[in-house]
């Protein structure tokens, strides 16, 4: 059984009819894996209720009380923006701490059972900075994600591999400065929000950004997790592996220009299941309905292979 994290609380998260990271995309998603042949292979699982957590002292690690304070006034006063692309509704910070709670239930979940955990959650959060979102994304998941599971027992390292269209910029930011977290980011370049440089490498080794062009494909992208992906992890040997799961890559996708398909990403998930079965797949980018739905299928049944 592979747990999924999710909640129709996700959905009240509103950024209005035309924006690109809406609800749909997850209605689109749990549609498709309920009426997926290995639907009964899926356990779905509700998320930790904030009130639940000591959450606050570790969104505090990676956010600044000036940062959740407005965000938080945002939402409470009716609603607005954080930037151009990144509108807040009256339910947003509520939802974006639901979001975070289960993200660390994928943690909790995967370590629990030695095997992949997914969640399905929104908003994402890989922009999000340490003073403020931006891109869609409210707090940094993936990043809080990793500084909870460092203190789980046993765990010492922890791997984000963040194989979102867009670079990780905020996660980058967050967990650059700690050797106990390896970052990779594939991503295309040039592309919003125009970081990502290939020289980049953290302040321990521990970062490593894969640029890729406009039009690349699996032809190009499969040699790099081959040569560099999974070499730059095993050496690292992370006792957990995050993956910032963005389906934006896929060629029918309205916000970028590199030509992967659906079934790719179930490659993607047999190099990450090469490096270890404690994964944590948490929701981010993906715009095209469809083909987001079937990339999500395409990973969920690798992990259950």
């Amino acid at each position: 059984m592979l747990p999924v994290i999710y909640s129709d609380e996700f959905l009240e998260h509103k950024t209005g009819s035309y924006h690109p990271e809406k609800p749909e995309r997850l209605q689109a998603i749990t549609t498709a894996l309920n009426e997926a042949a290995f639907i009964d292979q899926i356990e779905w699982r509700s998320p930790t209720s904030p009130e639940a957590r000591s959450l606050m002292s570790l969104l505090e690690k990676v956010h600044t009380q000036r940062y959740i304070y407005k965000l938080q006034e945002i939402a409470h006063a009716g609603g607005g923006h954080l930037d151009g692309d990144t509108p807040i509704s009256s339910r947003s910070y509520d939802v974006a701490l639901l979001a975070v709670s289960a993200w660390m239930d994928g943690v909790d979940a995967s370590l629990a059972n030695q095997n992949p955990a997914f969640v399905l959650a929104r908003p994402p959060g890989h922009h999000a900075e340490n003073d403020g979102g931006m891109g869609f994304c409210l707090f940094s998941n993936a990043a809080i994600a990793a500084l909870y599971a460092l203190k789980q027992p046993g765990i010492n390292r922890v791997g984000i591999l963040d194989w979102d269209v867009h670079h990780g910029n905020g996660t980058q930011a967050i967990v650059e400065t700690n050797p106990q977290i390896a970052y990779c980011s594939l991503h295309q370049y040039p592309c919003y929000p125009g970081t990502g440089k290939a020289k980049e490498r953290g302040f321990h080794n521990n970062v490593l950004n894969l640029p890729f062009p406009p039009g690349s494909d699996i032809g190009i992208y499969q040699p790099v997790f081959e040569k560099k992906v999974v070499p730059f992890f095993s050496e690292f040997q992370p006792d957990l592996l995050i993956v910032s799961a963005g389906y934006d890559a896929n060629a029918d996708d309205p916000l970028a220009s590199i030509n992967l398909q659906p079934q790719d990403y179930g490659l993607f998930t047999d190099y990450c299941l090469r490096i270890t079965r404690k994964i944590v797949f948490g929701l981010e980018g993906g715009y095209d309905l469809s083909t987001l739905s079937q990339s999500v299928l395409a990973t969920i049944e690798r992990c259950l292979a």
